[in-house]
Protein backbone atom coordinates (compact mmCIF):
# COMPACT_ATOMS: atom_id res chain seq x y z
CA UNK A 1 0.00 0.00 0.00
CA UNK A 2 1.35 3.56 -1.15
CA UNK A 3 0.98 5.49 2.09
CA UNK A 4 1.63 9.48 1.92
CA UNK A 5 2.62 10.95 5.08
CA UNK A 6 2.53 15.05 6.34
CA UNK A 7 4.47 16.99 8.68
CA UNK A 8 2.15 19.40 8.81
CA UNK A 9 2.62 22.77 9.94
CA UNK A 10 0.66 26.43 9.90
CA UNK A 11 3.48 27.91 7.03
CA UNK A 12 4.52 24.42 5.49
CA UNK A 13 3.56 20.75 4.88
CA UNK A 14 6.55 18.56 4.93
CA UNK A 15 5.59 15.05 2.46
CA UNK A 16 7.22 11.93 2.11
CA UNK A 17 5.88 9.03 0.03
CA UNK A 18 6.28 5.45 0.76
CA UNK A 19 6.64 2.54 -2.31
CA UNK A 20 3.88 0.34 -3.20
CA UNK A 21 5.59 -2.40 -1.24
CA UNK A 22 5.54 -0.15 1.83
CA UNK A 23 9.30 -0.66 2.36
CA UNK A 24 10.92 2.30 0.48
CA UNK A 25 10.37 6.11 1.73
CA UNK A 26 10.99 9.30 -0.59
CA UNK A 27 10.64 12.73 0.60
CA UNK A 28 8.69 15.00 -1.45
CA UNK A 29 8.81 18.74 -2.29
CA UNK A 30 7.37 20.72 0.63
CA UNK A 31 4.12 22.30 -0.22
CA UNK A 32 3.81 26.43 0.87
CA UNK A 33 1.06 26.98 2.02
CA UNK A 34 -0.42 23.35 3.02
CA UNK A 35 -3.29 24.00 1.58
CA UNK A 36 -5.83 20.63 1.27
CA UNK A 37 -6.96 20.93 -2.44
CA UNK A 38 -2.94 20.45 -3.06
CA UNK A 39 -2.42 17.85 -0.44
CA UNK A 40 -6.06 15.97 -2.86
CA UNK A 41 -3.62 16.42 -5.96
CA UNK A 42 -0.57 14.94 -5.03
CA UNK A 43 -2.58 12.17 -3.18
CA UNK A 44 -4.03 11.62 -7.17
CA UNK A 45 -0.63 12.10 -8.11
CA UNK A 46 1.53 9.54 -6.49
CA UNK A 47 -1.31 7.05 -6.03
CA UNK A 48 -1.52 6.98 -2.16
CA UNK A 49 -4.22 4.48 -0.91
CA UNK A 50 -3.56 6.29 2.83
CA UNK A 51 -2.29 9.48 3.85
CA UNK A 52 -1.04 9.87 7.60
CA UNK A 53 -0.76 13.06 9.49
CA UNK A 54 2.06 13.77 12.09
CA UNK A 55 0.61 14.03 15.49
CA UNK A 56 2.87 16.35 17.57
CA UNK A 57 2.49 15.50 21.09
CA UNK A 58 4.42 16.26 23.84
CA UNK A 59 7.33 14.16 24.84
CA UNK A 60 5.20 12.90 28.07
CA UNK A 61 2.62 11.96 25.06
CA UNK A 62 0.23 14.67 26.16
CA UNK A 63 -1.84 16.93 23.65
CA UNK A 64 -0.31 20.05 22.71
CA UNK A 65 -2.11 23.52 21.03
CA UNK A 66 -0.59 22.10 17.44
CA UNK A 67 -1.73 18.73 18.43
CA UNK A 68 -5.05 20.15 18.30
CA UNK A 69 -4.73 21.51 14.84
CA UNK A 70 -2.92 18.42 13.39
CA UNK A 71 -6.08 16.82 14.23
CA UNK A 72 -8.67 19.08 12.93
CA UNK A 73 -6.32 19.23 9.48
CA UNK A 74 -6.50 15.38 9.25
CA UNK A 75 -10.30 16.05 9.75
CA UNK A 76 -10.73 18.42 6.76
CA UNK A 77 -8.31 16.19 4.39
CA UNK A 78 -10.78 13.05 5.91
CA UNK A 79 -13.64 15.29 4.11
CA UNK A 80 -11.88 16.23 1.12
CA UNK A 81 -10.37 12.57 0.08
CA UNK A 82 -11.52 9.04 -0.91
CA UNK A 83 -8.52 7.37 1.06
CA UNK A 84 -8.42 6.72 5.17
CA UNK A 85 -6.40 9.87 6.50
CA UNK A 86 -5.08 8.92 9.92
CA UNK A 87 -2.50 10.70 12.25
CA UNK A 88 0.59 9.40 13.75
CA UNK A 89 2.89 10.27 16.99
CA UNK A 90 5.65 12.14 14.92
CA UNK A 91 7.75 12.46 18.91
CA UNK A 92 11.53 13.47 17.83
CA UNK A 93 11.01 13.42 13.54
CA UNK A 94 12.19 17.15 13.82
CA UNK A 95 15.67 16.06 15.81
CA UNK A 96 15.78 12.76 13.40
CA UNK A 97 15.38 15.29 10.22
CA UNK A 98 18.37 17.41 11.51
CA UNK A 99 20.57 14.80 11.92
CA UNK A 100 19.89 13.24 9.00
CA UNK A 101 20.05 16.64 7.17
CA UNK A 102 24.10 16.90 9.21
CA UNK A 103 24.48 13.69 7.76
CA UNK A 104 24.14 14.54 4.07
CA UNK A 105 21.09 14.43 3.06
CA UNK A 106 19.62 17.21 0.86
CA UNK A 107 15.94 17.26 1.23
CA UNK A 108 13.63 19.70 2.63
CA UNK A 109 14.21 19.49 6.49
CA UNK A 110 10.21 19.39 6.80
CA UNK A 111 9.98 16.29 3.98
CA UNK A 112 12.79 14.59 5.91
CA UNK A 113 11.00 14.81 9.39
CA UNK A 114 7.71 13.38 7.26
CA UNK A 115 10.03 10.68 5.59
CA UNK A 116 10.72 9.60 9.39
CA UNK A 117 7.35 9.99 10.67
CA UNK A 118 6.64 7.55 7.42
CA UNK A 119 9.33 5.02 8.05
CA UNK A 120 7.87 4.79 12.01
CA UNK A 121 4.25 3.92 11.09
CA UNK A 122 5.48 1.79 8.19
CA UNK A 123 7.23 -0.34 11.14
CA UNK A 124 4.63 -0.36 13.45
CA UNK A 125 2.36 -1.65 10.65
CA UNK A 126 4.40 -3.86 9.72
CA UNK A 127 5.21 -5.70 13.70
CA UNK A 128 1.21 -5.58 13.64
CA UNK A 129 1.25 -7.61 10.99
CA UNK A 130 3.42 -10.30 12.39
CA UNK A 131 1.94 -10.12 15.18
CA UNK A 132 4.15 -8.45 17.25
Amino acid sequence: MRVLALDYGAARCGCAISDPTGTLVRPLDALEPPDPARIAKLVAEEGAERVVVGLPVSLGGEDTAQTRVSREFAAKLQELLDVTVETYDERLTTAMAARTAREGASADPDSLAAAHLLESYLAARSGEADGA
